[in-house]
């Protein structure tokens, strides 16, 4: 076998590293307002696990403003249930939906991070545990106003009667990593950062299943509004050895497809590396964030969904700082 040179084998880990496309299925919902129906498809994906899949796409009211993917452990004794979606109407009817397919009481409601799709259907669960770590609550109680107003604007009807409804028990983080045993699964609990302060990531080691919530994003541009983006891609790291040791097969994130493997990890770092490398060099060069928002995005992103808004929110948000670090820098 010919031996690759040096900087072929760079070019190749190069390209293994960039983000690699995933199959997006067909949204199998049917969302009707005039129904009321978000037309809820729970999928198993593994022994005792479900996934609700919400369209791979901005908040329309077309799609409900369903973009989640919320799911259920039906573990031997009892339910646990990760996020409640986008509101009230939403959680009523992922409470149906899993009541359909198994008698077995809830027995906690996890939820992963403090967006609002994460816990504006909690209303619906008001009589189970509904459990977030510390940060979460508190970053969802100060925020959860402006997200309502946010999301009647963007989703109008099906918003009725939602309330921000951040989680009741808070997790202490000094308590994690924390492995829960119910029924035959062992669901271990941890908290890492970057998406936000606090990103609460649920592995069922029984069947290798990574709720990543939105430390990873698949054939969709991440939202970054309480990025640390170090802190993310570090925690893209811890993940990626959970998966590289086959403790984790099957991801799980909270927005794009279900999938097995890495490539969801690695489309999100590729984005993460992308971006901020944009910004830096912008900076560096002196661009002004009208020319920046005008850059091309490379090929492999152009079609992933919430293209380019969630860019612009991005750049908007985070540019001015890259170019006010520059300009505090010592001159060399």
């Amino acid at each position: 076998m010919r031996r690759l040179g040096v900087a072929a084998l760079w070019a190749l880990l190069a390209t293994a590293a960039l983000a690699q496309p995933v199959a997006v299925p067909p949204f199998a919902s049917k969302p009707d307002m005039a129904r009321s129906d978000y037309d809820l498809k729970p999928r198993q994906i593994a022994p005792g696990s479900w996934v609700i899949e919400g369209e791979v796409a901005d908040f329309s009211r077309a799609n409900g403003c369903n973009i989640i993917n919320t799911a259920f452990i039906d573990t031997g004794d009892g339910v646990v249930v990760i996020n409640t979606g986008p509101s009230r109407l939403y959680g009523e009817q992922q409470r149906r939906a899993i009541e359909r397919l198994t008698k077995a009481p809830v027995r906690k409601v996890l939820q992963l991070n403090l967006h609002p799709d994460y816990f504006f259907g909690h209303q619906a669960w008001a009589d189970r545990p509904t459990e977030a770590l510390a940060g979460t609550i508190a970053g969802a109680r100060a925020e959860g106003g402006a997200y309502a107003d946010n999301l009647y604007r963007l989703c109008g009807d099906w918003m009725r009667g939602t309330e921000s409804t951040p989680s009741r028990e808070a997790i202490d983080p000094k308590n994690l990593p924390q492995t829960l045993s119910l029924g035959a699964h062992k669901l271990e609990l941890m908290r890492l950062h970057g998406h936000t302060a606090d990103d609460l990531v649920v592995l069922d080691t029984t069947t290798g299943v990574l709720f990543a919530g939105g430390l990873v994003f698949t054939e969709r541009v991440p939202t970054t509004p309480h990025a640390d983006f170090a802190a993310w891609l570090a925690s893209l790291d811890t993940l990626e050895q959970l998966l590289a040791t086959g403790k984790a097969k099957t991801v799980v994130p909270s927005h794009g497809p279900v999938h097995e493997g890495l490539a969801g990890l690695r489309q999100t770092r590729d984005w993460l590396q992308w971006l901020t490398n944009l910004m830096q060099t912008s900076a560096e060069r002196g661009l002004d964030l009208g020319e920046v928002l005008r850059t091309p995005v490379p090929e492999r992103f152009a079609k992933w969904a919430a293209q380019p808004a969630e860019l612009q929110r991005s750049l908007t948000q985070w540019y001015p700082r890259y170019e006010q670090r520059v300009l505090a820098a010592p001159a060399r």
